[in-house]
């Protein structure tokens, strides 16, 4: 599918179905020349690079709300049709996911904001059902997208730092917000340069490690995130390139391994989402 060697197999399936605009006389993998700036899709790993920052990952974009939309399909549909007495299937996870929730805020946020649960939910459900796509085989959506002309196509939008990155700069910047709103501008100001040591002569210290440890948070939160999700996805590959009897040997277990992975990772990035915005209401 795509790929003559090992080499080329494995840049297939770590290449996105990326959208963006080439510029005017820009020489294609064909050989064709764009007549004018044109927005189209990259046809190569080097095309997709070429196109620059504004270019779009269209696989990533589309499994993410894909995967949104079910979670709000899903626990809608457990809402609409619970019961009273003793739940069962769907219902019975979506009650045993939030009172999991709830558990978690309850012991990791120690103020008051009734938007906390609902986005811990939202960012815990979600998370985990993106990282669940990792578990389809890796050939399967890829031959399928191939089959329909599309040359690339990346199932898992967590193996993609653009997706990562995304949901930790929504988390970063309810940081700041509620940060300014529970301590107000200069409360925050303060905070910032009068600590860890709490001496005018050591604000310009002071801002240079508050600031970091700030701008870390995000950071972090993406890359712990992409980095695991994108080493199981290389294993998975790396496995497929295998002969048969040693794919069902090797693959099976690393998939119910992985199983703990995608949980994990999920459960991770909620807790420190919760944390972060727990330290963000703290006025000291």
């Amino acid at each position: 599918m795509a790929a003559d060697t090992p080499v080329e197999y494995i840049k297939h399936h770590l290449t996105n179905l990326t959208y963006g605009k080439l510029p005017e006389g820009y020489e294609r993998a064909d050989g064709t020349l764009v007549d004018e700036a044109t927005w189209t899709f990259a046809r190569t790993a080097q095309e997709a690079s070429d196109m620059g920052f504004m270019a779009f990952h269209v696989d990533t974009l589309g499994w993410s709300l894909f995967m949104g939309i079910l979670f709000l399909g899903l626990f809608r549909f457990a809402a609409k049709r619970a019961t009273t007495g003793v739940p069962s299937g769907l219902q019975n996870v979506v009650e045993m996911t939030v009172e999991f929730i709830q558990n978690l805020v309850r012991d990791s946020f120690h103020s008051r904001n009734p938007l906390i649960a609902p986005l811990a939910l939202t960012v815990f459900v979600w998370i985990l059902l993106m990282n669940t796509l990792k578990l389809i085989p890796v050939d399967y959506i890829p031959s399928i997208a191939h089959a329909m002309g599309l040359e690339y196509f990346k199932i898992v939008p967590t193996t993609d730092p653009n997706g990562t990155f995304g949901i930790s700069i929504g988390v970063f910047l309810l940081i700041i917000f509620y940060s300014l709103k529970v301590k107000g501008i200069g409360g925050f100001a303060k905070e910032l340069s009068m600590q860890p040591f709490n001496h005018w002569l050591l604000i310009p210290f002071n801002l240079f490690l508050e600031i970091l440890v700030l701008i870390v948070k995000p950071i972090s939160l993406a890359l712990r995130l992409f980095g695991n999700m994108y080493a199981g996805e290389v294993v998975f590959i790396l496995i497929a390139l295998l002969p048969l009897w040693a794919q069902w040997t090797l693959n099976v277990p690393w998939a119910i391994f992985h199983i703990l992975v995608v949980v994990l990772q999920a459960f991770i990035f909620t807790t420190l989402t919760v944390v972060y915005l727990s330290a963000a209401h703290e006025d000291h």
